[in-house]
Parts: C-alpha cells; sequence; structure tokens
C-alpha cells in the first residue's frame, strides 16, 4: 500500500513538473483521498493561454512524467482542438484547459469538500 501511495505521489510531482516547465497557469492539485468512492486519489488541474500550449502543456505532462518516472499514460483525450486534454494516470488524473473552458466547467469547485493545494508557478 505505501509503495502504490509513493507512485501516486511520484507521478503527481511529475505532473507538477511537466506542467511547470511549460508554463502552465493556476495549478491546483485537489487530494481526494479523503472522499469516499473517488474515482482517483487526484485531480491536477490548469490552464493555458492558446490550443498550442494546451497541447504542449499535454505532451511535457506526458514526456515529464514518463522521465521521472517510467510510467507511462493510460488514457488521453482532447488533443484534436485542445480545449480540455485529459490525462488519465490512473490514481491522478489530469485536467489541462483553455481558460474560457476552465471557467465554463468550473471543476475545482465540484470538489469543494476535498483538500486543495495551489501550486506556486516557476
Amino acid at each position: 500500500m505505501i509503495k502504490i501511495q509513493e507512485e501516486t505521489e511520484n507521478i503527481a510531482n511529475a505532473v507538477i513538473e511537466g506542467i511547470q516547465r511549460v508554463k502552465g497557469k493556476d495549478i491546483l492539485k485537489i487530494d481526494l483521498t479523503t472522499i469516499n468512492h473517488s474515482e482517483c486519489s487526484y485531480f491536477i488541474i490548469c490552464h493555458g493561454t492558446s490550443n498550442t500550449q494546451v497541447s504542449a502543456l499535454g505532451h511535457s505532462v506526458e514526456e515529464t512524467v514518463e522521465e521521472l518516472t517510467g510510467s507511462k499514460v493510460w488514457h488521453s483525450e482532447g488533443y484534436e482542438n485542445a480545449l480540455w486534454v485529459l490525462l488519465d494516470y490512473g490514481e491522478v488524473i489530469v485536467h489541462l484547459f483553455q481558460k474560457n473552458a476552465r471557467d465554463f466547467y468550473n471543476l475545482e469547485n465540484l470538489w469543494a469538500d476535498a483538500a486543495v493545494i495551489k501550486i506556486e508557478e516557476n
């Protein structure tokens, strides 16, 4: 169990590193570990300023996670229009938005009872 938690933390940290490498905005790590019957342990959410940046954020996350942890994304979607790219690492789900889409879907407020950690931008 501890090894799985450690792996999950390593993936979450690598995701954040990948986002920071491409200057993702307003990075949040939502801790779902205390929520009963949640789909995963963490949501990591950020946004970019264009479809080009959102796509670059996704590729950077995939490359950084593989480089730092050896893990590959289980499933990805949204690269076609890059309004919302979703990357599924099992216990870590990554949501990369354009600002307008992030504001519209407002995922961070759906999990109001979870701990939300704001990550400082580099």
